[in-house]
């Protein structure tokens, strides 16, 4: 079984005569050097997806960390690494490993791609107390490209990784490291350095990109939103459905908004395959929403009217029935429809349908889209505001508020603070009106829960207070809306 841990680093180019500042000077305490021999054996697609990616498998032997690595993206300057031990598996990976990069793999084999010799001096700089603030190496490293051809290289690398010290001890370390003549590296990592592969370049908005740069600049966010959070939904970590889901549906949300700038029919199929996979996904996260909305409700009553043990009801309830929603979820993420999804992402980015008004100023294009988004909600708001009976008319006005969020959102950058605010307006009235859809789809539940059962009382209180929520939000809707309307791009 891998075990898991978020490590943040830096890593920094040394000439071969550079020496280490005194580093006892940066904490108090700096113990070392220890020395260790490595050896690590690295595994990728014959193309190389998952040092594009930023991710890296490996095996090591050698060192008190010998086994199984597999380190992905988590942020700047931090990845999340899961280790498991060296067993028996020594020519192939894990399945427990193998199984987390197959948003990258999609099918295609693992296979020896480098293999890199290190040797290794470490210090660990320790506050007064003994606890550890970072840990800095030096090594010297010799490594070969393996396949049809190979080369070997060598270079010399300084790693500072944090241990429970902040993000100012690295800045401080840096600057003495660069007084000494040691300076960051422009590889991400050793396998990167020797196979010559640098991350997929993340594209950045200006004051003068164009629409389309915008808008494309904003599906590349979430492509990687969506591949980071597979192999932390496959291990059913905590809010990783919510986060793949969101993804998904920022991404739709954005293709339907800009269907005049990234031509609509050609992203029609992708955009019903983004639906099937946030409905999948979307079982598994309804149903942690419900149990912890009863959870919460519950601990709200006095005692007195918890009769029963009412905790122990929804745990028999939700707990299978969560089980097999995350079961379903990582078989979908096995299947080759959701590989084929993730390909026809791919293949929109790297050659993107875009129309005539793509090449326009940002500025002067996006606007007017947005404010499309804007009139969808205001029509909708409208209606559900009239209807006698608006559980089904809010919903819809839910999804359009969700549609101008996520429009703001992609022309933020270009727009700043003018669509910053509307999407914080578009954002109040979803939370709000969520919270409707939310009270709707407990109480069916809440009925079933209560009926027959020993805890009827308290499911029937929690019940009335489902309705009283509902009525709260239909109330406070429309001194909402008219905020957002007084928003302008």
């Amino acid at each position: 079984m891998a075990t898991s841990t978020t490590e943040t680093e830096r890593k920094y180019e040394a000439p071969s005569d550079a020496s280490l500042p005194d580093l006892s000077t940066i904490t108090g305490v700096a113990a070392g050097p220890e020395e260790f021999d490595l050896e690590a054996t690295y595994f990728d697609t014959d193309d190389y997806r998952l040092a594009r990616a930023g991710v890296t498998l490996r095996r090591r032997v050698g060192g008190p960390d010998e086994g199984w690595h597999l380190k992905l993206p988590a942020g700047t300057d931090s990845r999340q690494e899961l280790h498991a031990p060296l067993g028996r598996a020594v020519k192939k990976p894990p399945k427990d490993l193998t199984s987390l990069v197959r948003a990258h793999t999609r099918g295609s084999e693992l296979a020896p791609v480098a293999q890199i010799k290190t040797n290794r001096r470490r210090w660990q700089l320790s506050n007064g107390t003994g606890e550890m603030l970072a840990e800095v190496v030096d090594d010297v490293v010799t490594a070969q490209t393996m396949g049809s051809s190979t080369r070997t290289t060598s270079w010399r690398e300084i790693e500072v990784e944090l241990g429970a010290g902040d993000r100012a001890l690295l800045d401080t370390v840096e600057q003495h490291l660069g007084d000494a003549g040691i300076h960051r590296s422009s590889s991400s990592s050793k396998l990167a350095q020797v196979i010559g592969v640098k991350r997929d370049p993340v594209p950045r908005v200006t004051k003068k990109s164009t629409a389309g740069d915008v808008v494309l600049a904003y599906l590349h966010e979430q492509r990687a939103a969506l591949q980071n959070q597979d192999p932390r939904v496959r291990r059913n970590e905590h809010d990783a459905v919510h986060q793949m889901r969101v993804a998904t549906r920022r991404m739709r949300s954005a293709l339907q908004a800009f269907g005049k700038i990234i031509d609509r029919e050609a992203t029609r199929t992708l955009t019903d395959e983004l639906k099937w996979l946030a409905g999948v996904l979307g079982t598994s996260r309804d149903l942690e929403v419900l149990r912890t909305r009863f959870e919460d409700a519950l601990h709200t009553l006095p005692p007195e009217l918890a009769l029963g043990d009412v905790a122990a009801r929804l745990t028999r309830h939700f707990a299978p029935r969560e089980a097999a929603a995350h079961q379903a979820s990582v078989a979908a993420l096995d299947d080759k429809r959701y590989f084929t999804l993730l390909n026809s992402i791919d293949t929109l980015l790297t050659t993107p349908p875009l129309t005539r008004l793509a090449s326009g100023k940002a500025k002067d294009v996006l606007p007017r889209l947005v404010e499309k988004a804007r009139h969808r909600l205001d029509t909708r708001v409208e209606a559900a505001l009239a209807a006698e009976h608006a559980d089904e008319p809010l919903h819809e006005a839910r999804k359009a508020a969700k549609r101008l969020r996520y429009s703001a959102e992609v022309a933020e950058p270009a727009l700043g603070k003018h669509a910053t605010h509307l999407r914080q307006r578009a954002k109040d009235v979803q939370t709000l009106l969520g919270e409707h859809q939310d009270s709707v789809v407990a109480r069916p539940v809440l009925l079933e829960l209560g009926r027959g059962d020993e805890n009827g009382f308290t499911f029937g209180l929690l019940y009335g207070r489902e309705v009283e929520l509902a009525h709260k939000t239909e109330a406070e809707l429309p001194a909402l809306w008219r905020k957002l309307t007084k928003e302008h791009l």
